[in-house]
């Protein structure tokens, strides 16, 4: 009887182009930049690798950063985004003058979710005043936004709305923007991810909706996510992965009394400390013997099959989901409108 586990069905879960790499494909090539403690990372997809890693052709950018509940750090992360969102509204060519249609993906009465929703709350929206011949100033572009709600409380899919709004609005390309999930728990809340490529509502949490791109749409659609939630596999594998560096950590400082264990930086302290093979096969068993990827796909069996993969967010995700909706949303009006500054 053969004890060799068949994994292949099981795919981890991610909209992060990042964690898709880290995972399966670490050979891609990356262009990271750092601006005030803010990693941006650019990674282009071509044809060729499209179908290997499962994204979409097109530019994907990354910003990471570590705390966005601080004022001083939000406002350098909100600069550097809207930075990023420019470069890639001229890489697309899309000049001051072309209209947008700003999109908010998600539930505003699911916390995690309600990111889009929440930032079109604040999305500078001027194209009545154009509609009504008002004197607008110049540097203001004409946008306008919406919150399209969820298929379960709209009984209509987002993308039939969408195309709806295009044929009424005639835009020249669309913002969209989503909560996303992610495969790492430190990305959670603490990465903005926008590409060229458009989005698949709800495809980070297995519950894929009709594609909103520029294939579908026939304009540029520039979607930008962050990740709120991960499923309970990714907590568990990186728990262990913690633990096991945690242990190196002790075993190579206990002897020579500089232990020290602080919630600020031991993350610094421990990322380059790692047990051998053998001690992780002493300490964690037959999951000690696997890589980071075999051990996600073998506990995303387990608990999968026990309907315990819970989709899972911090518990002060309320006060989170403001701070980056306000950030999302100064940035996006300050890219869009030449005159404004939101900061």
């Amino acid at each position: 009887m053969s004890n060799n586990i068949d994994l292949s069905n099981y795919q981890i879960r991610t909209d992060l182009v990042l964690d898709t790499i880290e995972n399966y494909h670490s050979n891609i090539k990356k262009e990271i930049n750092t601006y005030d403690k803010v990693n941006v990372t650019k990674i282009i997809i071509d044809k060729n690798l499209e179908k290997e890693i499962n994204k979409k052709a097109g530019t994907y950018i990354t910003l990471e950063f570590e705390d966005i509940t601080n004022f001083e750090q939000r406002e350098k992360i909100g600069k550097v985004f809207e930075q990023e969102i420019k470069k890639l509204l001229k890489q697309k060519k899309i000049n001051d003058e072309m209209k947008c249609l700003v999109i908010g993906l998600g539930n505003i009465k699911s916390t995690p979710d309600a990111l889009g929703p929440k930032v079109i709350e604040n999305i500078l929206v001027t194209r009545h005043l154009f509609e009504l011949k008002e004197n607008v100033k110049p540097g203001i572009r004409n946008v306008c936004a919406i919150s399209c709600g969820v298929m379960g409380t709209t009984g209509i899919e987002t993308s039939d709305i969408i195309n709806s709004l295009i044929k009424a609005t005639k835009p020249d390309f669309i913002m969209a923007i989503d909560a996303l999930a992610a495969s790492s728990i430190a990305r959670v809340n603490k990465t903005i991810q926008m590409t060229d490529t458009g989005i698949h509502p709800g495809s980070g949490v297995g519950n894929k909706r009709k594609e909103i791109s520029e294939e579908i749409f026939k304009i540029p659609v520039i979607a930008i996510g962050v990740p709120t939630v991960v499923d309970a596999t990714t907590i568990v594998c990186d728990t262990i992965s913690y633990l096991f560096k945690h242990l190196s950590y002790i075993k190579e400082n206990e002897l020579t009394n500089k232990l020290v264990f602080t919630r600020k930086n031991y993350l610094d302290k421990i990322k380059d400390n790692n047990l051998s093979e053998k001690e992780k096969k002493e300490v964690g068993g037959i999951l000690g013997t696997l890589d980071e990827t075999s051990q996600k796909l073998f506990i995303n069996e387990v608990l999968t099959s026990v309907n315990y993969n819970m989709m899972v967010t911090p518990k002060e995700i309320d006060f989170l989901i403001d701070k980056l909706s306000d950030v999302i949303s100064s940035s996006l009006n300050n890219a869009l409108h030449k005159e404004v500054t939101n900061f």
